[in-house]
């Protein structure tokens, strides 16, 4: 087992940006065998807190302490910064100091004059290369990149040649390389394929040491985090368990505080039925034993409300539709040049809820384009039926807010058949913007904010049949949860486009992948449709 000692330690942390308090006097300790992920509303300093951690940037106040001699191993965010270097040895760089070695040996060696004094040198490089495990470098570099589905002809490319979503999973196994006693990784499931989170994930089930972790993906929280390091209210708490269990102790938290006149007793019983539920839910046994007795430690007042707001999201369809859908006749289309979608043909069934699925992000999306009317099939046809009512939200709005000179209310009564202002700024106020908010540009809005105010359009039409493309992209946990909530209690019919995997699993009936040959069409859940081995097989196949 790893040396459990408190490898990182927290005091009075503090940091102010202006005027702005991110956070102060936050005091923790993280310790190895643990898998900490951090969440806190957008802006709360996730990314910041993470910088201080490596060093990267310096705290107004307090310190943190780290046990001397212990590596520190970051996820690089430029994906340019080694683009003269190969993709292995882009890897092994990930260990400072090895690399250092392998080039003083390289230039020693290469030395006409090899002196006595080279001699001793090269000896003492090689004492501490055999050390740092220098003779497996590459073989281990190898199989993170293997791991991670970057094959064996592309290890020697250098960075510039290869494309920007292998460019991501080199710098991902860069920062898993050579067994760091410190990861810390901001987003690393950002554009990685399924296979590559999954093979993620069980690399960090299996690391014993101390790794911290931002991100938006659930699925990935639940599975790999033993604790939860919550920044809100300007303070950072840890909690013991996974996001799951974070999420709905803050939510119980909340309706025990609006409960003033439940018995203790019976609070206490509600905290231990709850704990006992997670507890049996663990995902892996090593980790549910030791979370287990952490949970079970568990008090009342250790569970808090948080000051987080989720906006709402529901749906109400103007009329139920009929049984015809949607039938989707033989339809290709080429885009500049190139084959996006082959031969695609389908039938949707009232109720169905699709994940459509790709490995060409463009195919998906020029699939919606053509259902909408936006583009048009270069072959092929489609027919919708005559009691459905569609709405659309595309992955690129830029067009529902360029150059557009309206305030948000004024932008959201384009799309309302009630034309109040007090009805459109409730509204408005669903998707937490309120008081003066409603009166700011649309012009101006972030990527989140543009995203929740296509939310509104979207429950505004009443549409029976929703077509979403990537509707999670730029939003915060609170937004996810939300939309997600909303979409499960949909009772229409859905075609959507992902790369979450729990807003997948929890909304999806039926998986369509689309592939260079053709569809794959799956009834059933995402989860099933993954674990489906002989069909993984053949969706590979039909990628060659």
């Amino acid at each position: 087992m790893y040396n459990k000692l408190n490898l990182i330690t927290i005091t009075g942390l503090g940091l102010r940006f202006g005027d702005k308090k991110l956070f102060e006097d936050v005091n923790l300790k993280f310790t190895p065998g643990n898998c900490y992920g951090v969440i806190g509303a957008n802006g709360a300093g996730k990314s910041t807190f993470l910088k201080i951690l490596s060093g990267e940037i310096d705290s107004d106040e307090g310190n943190v302490s780290i046990t001397p001699g212990e590596r520190l191993a970051v996820l690089k965010q430029d994906h340019f910064e080694f683009d003269e270097f190969t993709v292995l040895d882009t890897v092994i760089m990930g260990h400072k100091r090895l690399y250092e070695i392998i080039k003083e040996k390289e230039t020693l060696y290469q030395k006409e004059d090899f002196s006595e004094e080279d001699g001793v040198k090269a000896s003492k490089l090689e004492e501490e290369f055999a050390e740092l495990d220098g003779w497996d470098a590459e073989v281990n570099a190898e199989k993170l990149l293997m791991g991670l589905g970057i094959p064996k002809d592309v290890h020697y490319k250098s960075m510039k040649e290869i494309k920007s979503n292998q460019k991501v999973k080199v710098l991902l196994a860069q920062s898993l390389f050579g067994d760091p006693g410190i990861l810390l990784l901001d987003e690393p499931t950002n554009h990685l394929d399924f296979k590559a989170i999954n093979w993620l994930q069980d690399f960090l089930l299996d690391y014993e040491k101390i790794v911290i972790i931002v991100s938006h993906d659930r699925y990935f929280l639940n599975k790999v985090c033993t604790h939860m390091v919550d920044i809100d209210y300007g303070k950072a708490k840890l909690y013991v368990g996974n996001y799951d269990f974070w999420y709905e102790s803050s939510q119980l938290a909340l309706k025990l505080m609006k409960e003033q006149n439940k018995k203790k007793e019976e609070k206490v019983k509600e905290l231990q039925n709850f704990i006992a539920r997670f507890s049996s839910n663990a995902s892996k046994a090593k980790q549910a034993t030791s979370r287990k007795k952490l949970l079970d430690k568990i008090t009342i007042d250790d569970i808090k409300p948080s000051s987080r707001q989720y906006p709402f999201v529901g749906f109400n369809p103007e009329r139920e539709a009929g049984k015809d859908i949607l039938t989707v006749d033989e339809i290709s289309k080429d885009i500049d040049g190139v084959n996006v979608l082959n031969d695609i043909s389908f039938t949707v069934n009232k109720g169905d809820k699709i994940i459509i699925l790709g490995r060409n992000d463009v195919a998906k999306t020029t699939l919606f384009k053509i259902l909408m009317g936006e583009i048009e099939a270069d072959k092929g046809d489609y027919k919708w039926g005559v009691t459905t009512k569609r709405d659309y939200l595309p992955k690129d709005n830029s067009k529902y807010f360029h150059d557009v000179d309206l305030n948000l209310v004024d932008w959201l009564r384009q799309f309302s058949k009630e034309k109040s202002e007090t009805f459109i700024r409730g509204f408005l106020g669903k998707m937490l913007f309120s008081k003066q908010e409603p009166l700011k540009k649309a012009s101006v809005l972030s990527g989140g904010e543009k995203v929740r105010c296509m939310f509104s359009k979207l429950m505004l039409s009443k549409a029976n049949v929703l077509l979403l493309d990537e509707p999670t992209n730029h939003l915060d946990l609170e937004s996810i949860q939300s939309v997600n909530n909303g979409l499960i209690a949909f009772k229409g019919t859905m075609l959507f486009t992902s790369h979450d995997h729990k807003f997948i699993q929890t909304i999806a009936n039926r998986v369509i992948e689309i592939t260079p040959k053709g569809i794959i069409d799956y009834q059933g859940t995402f989860d099933e449709f993954l674990e489906n081995e002989d069909l993984q097989n053949k969706i590979d196949k039909m990628y060659e």
